[in-house]
């Protein structure tokens, strides 16, 4: 690893550290993938590295190519101590808003977690139900936390793989290339062929009417 990744990493760390530091040693991070799309569902991970783990190109998953993330997910999870994903589907988050099942989904990977976290790292979200385990809502915290980043791809990934699944049963919107967000190939679809099983009804109310 060359010296200006590994002063990257261990700056991404600080909050992991800082953990360490006093006495915590099960660290879990927590973000999601889908907020903004029209279509699919939203994806949360949540995912406990090993103390000090540095792992090579991981960063905010928005800051990285395609490729890149699916070779950073194997590594992750194979050197998490634990990893866990929740997924909230289309009708749900019609049914109690994006907001609540963006929630709704970081509770359900904490859940999933098969190792109890002593602390939980959340990108900006303040609200989530963790069981009583303590936690730290970081704005922005995919860009600061090793273990938010971590997360943001296995949340990311896990999506994305989901949407070419869809891809296939729907091709006609062309999910493979905007994994159900709002571009004009997208919109364009929806107006020609009305909604999918997995469009977002509350979504579209300016674009199907």
């Amino acid at each position: 690893m060359k010296e200006e990744e590994l002063i990257r990493l261990k700056e991404l760390s600080k909050y992991e550290e800082d953990c360490f530091s006093r006495g915590i040693e099960l660290v879990a991070g927590i973000d999601e993938a889908g907020r903004g799309p029209l279509a699919g569902p939203v994806v949360a991970a949540a995912v406990i590295l090993p103390k000090h783990a540095l792992i090579e190109g991981v960063n905010d998953s928005k800051k990285i190519s395609e490729k890149k993330r699916e070779k950073l997910y194997d590594d992750i999870i194979n050197t998490a101590i634990a990893w866990g994903v929740g997924i909230v589907d289309n009708n749900i988050i019609d049914e109690i808003n994006i907001l609540n099942a963006t929630r709704m989904a970081m509770h359900n990977a904490i859940e999933a977690l098969k190792v109890k976290p002593e602390y939980i790292l959340i990108d900006a979200e303040k609200n989530v139900d963790t069981n009583g385990i303590p936690f730290m809502p970081i704005i922005k915290g995919d860009a600061l936390s090793i273990s938010i980043a971590a997360a943001s791809i296995v949340a990311k990934v896990t999506r994305d793989r989901m949407m070419r699944e869809y891809d296939e049963m729907f091709p006609m919107y062309g999910f493979e290339k905007h994994k159900g967000y709002g571009t004009k190939m997208h919109t364009e679809a929806i107006k020609e062929h009305g909604m999918c099983m997995i469009h977002r009804k509350s979504f579209l109310k300016n674009i199907v009417k």
